[in-house]
């Protein structure tokens, strides 16, 4: 990609009201800003755009993990908070790099390899001048933890927090408390999520973990 045309920031840690959150890759453009996530896996991959957890399945052996999308959604509103631009301006994009296959439909941002620069060479109409294009990167660098081991250990520290059941939470919008909360009706009945305290004013939901 032209480098004048796509701003690119790396290793973007941001603070949130429930610790922090960090971001591999954000790029910056005339045509909207761009929240890259990177998987480096290998196997088969099997998901859907709306399950809590995807697979991967390497031989015999098979695995979960968090659908990338949803992970990618919290840094998304993250950096939404930060610069305070219109949440259709920004843009999740999932990289899987590695020798691994997609078994099942994928959204068009779930791309693997170099094909995201295509993904987010498809954006043509501009939302930004040069001028909000620089304010933002300016945002961007005066809103960001140093990078370097002390970020990284306290981001480290606040996932562990993230992950005790028995750890105050705050909500990433609001500030509110969560709460942990149970799904009563549909195929997901009787799965837990923490969800904002002073819901239905503030609809935040997280997954466990």
């Amino acid at each position: 990609m032209d480098r004048a045309t796509y701003r690119a920031v790396h290793d973007l840690t941001l603070p949130t009201p429930d610790g922090t959150t960090q971001i591999d890759h954000v790029v910056v453009s005339r045509y909207g800003i761009f929240v890259i996530e990177t998987k480096n896996m290998k196997g088969w991959i099997f998901g859907g755009e709306r399950q809590a957890q995807w697979t991967q399945k390497i031989y015999r052996h098979t695995s979960r993990f968090q659908n990338p999308l949803l992970q990618n959604y919290k840094h998304v509103k993250a950096l939404q908070a930060l610069l305070d631009v219109p949440p259709e301006t920004i843009h999740s994009v999932i990289s899987f790099v590695g020798d691994s296959t997609f078994k099942t439909p994928m959204p068009e941002n779930v791309t693997q390899g170099a094909r995201f620069i295509g993904h987010i060479k498809s954006f043509r109409d501009p939302v930004f001048s040069e001028a909000a294009v620089e304010a933002i990167l300016r945002r961007i660098a005066g809103g960001r933890l140093k990078p370097g081991l002390a970020t990284h250990r306290a981001h480290v520290r606040s996932l562990e927090t993230r992950a005790d059941p028995l750890a105050e939470r705050r909500c990433p919008k609001c500030g509110s408390a969560l709460v942990l909360r149970t799904v009563k009706k549909g195929p997901r009945a009787g799965d837990q999520f923490w969800g904002c305290s002073t819901y239905p004013r503030c609809r935040v939901m997280q997954p466990l973990g």
